[in-house]
């Protein structure tokens, strides 16, 4: 006999859904403003071109052909797809576990960043072959690989997830 609560006979969503749809929103205000920005960055810069705004950090175009700190750049073109096929299963990954736990935010929160993250540089893939990397930090000789919003996006909700999963372990912990 199926579950009335999964299916209410007036017709409304069911109670999971709706915070669901917040996260899911949460998810595509990353990507839009990840594919905002790359586009003035693309539109604005030269390629490789370095704006100084700040004595450690630029504004510069480069593309990334690969994945984090350009691994796999010179695949061949095959990378492109390998990476797009990852997003694409961990977002379906993803979208079945924020529908399984709705409710828990710092999880969701981690999850959806990481969603946003990772289909903005998927669109990147599908669209242009490479994404558009534009943050640069440096100290003197030192520089970290330039990167984008989707990859703060991404980081930040490891992180998220890094927490999540701690306090899960306090929460289990016997007193």
């Amino acid at each position: 006999m199926p579950d009335p609560a999964a299916h209410p006979p007036d017709g409304r969503r069911p109670a999971r859904l709706r915070p669901l749809a917040g996260w899911l929103a949460w998810a595509a205000v990353l990507v839009l403003l990840d594919q905002l920005t790359k586009a003035w960055i693309s539109g604005t810069l030269d390629y490789a071109r370095r704006i100084p705004v700040l004595p450690f950090f630029d504004l510069t175009l480069l593309h990334n052909t690969g994945a984090a700190f350009s691994f796999l750049a010179d695949g061949g073109g095959a990378q492109r797809w390998l990476f797009t096929g990852i997003a694409a299963a961990a977002a379906v990954l993803i979208l079945r576990w924020l529908y399984t736990h709705p409710t828990e935010r710092l999880l969701c929160a981690a999850l959806a960043s990481i969603l946003g993250g990772a289909l903005g540089n998927a669109i990147d893939r599908l669209l242009h072959g490479h994404v558009v990397d534009f943050l640069l930090f440096y100290w003197r000789d030192w520089y970290f690989p330039a990167f984008n919003l989707a990859d703060v996006a991404i980081t930040c909700g490891a992180a998220l997830l890094i927490l999540d999963e701690i306090l899960r372990a306090r929460r289990a912990r016997p007193s």
